[in-house]
């Protein structure tokens, strides 16, 4: 079976801590997938906000969207650890980029790594946009927080 490699990018731009709450976890008593991706959203959008963008803007309905996400699991995460998340880009194009997590927990032990591909798209027309100049300027080449 071929297994996702994720490589992770030369540096990262952001950092947050989020716990693993006890509705995160699965029948196997560990962090579920389903909620690790919603953890990953939530870095996403902290990691944004850090660059001053919104991952979507109310008032104008431009944002970003979801083109494909993976995940590379390298250990359980339980109820009560804290997970560092590290970001960073890869990929930087004309409409988007990947944004790519190194996912540990308070040890330092890598839980996951993952990855999303990350869409500009104005909401209002419901079409691909260009990615913002600037915040391509900040993705490429990276930077370390």
């Amino acid at each position: 079976m071929a297994r996702v490699k994720i490589a992770l990018p030369p540096a990262f731009f952001f950092r947050t801590a989020v716990p693993v709450r006890i509705t995160d976890l699965n029948y196997g008593a560990h962090l579920g997938n389903d909620a690790l991706l919603s953890i990953l959203h939530e870095a996403r959008v902290q990691g944004l906000a850090h660059l001053g963008v919104s991952e979507f803007d109310p008032a104008t309905k431009l944002g970003f969207i979801m083109a494909d996400v993976a995940i590379e699991y390298k250990a359980e995460a339980f109820y009560g650890d804290v997970l560092h998340l590290d970001l960073g880009a890869a990929d930087v194009g004309k409409y988007g980029f990947d944004m790519v997590y190194q996912v540990k927990n308070q040890a330092g032990k890598e839980v996951a790594r993952a990855k999303t591909g990350m869409l500009a798209f104005d909401y209002n027309t419901r079409k691909l946009r260009g990615l913002p100049a600037e915040l391509a300027g900040y993705l490429s080449p990276p930077t370390t927080y």
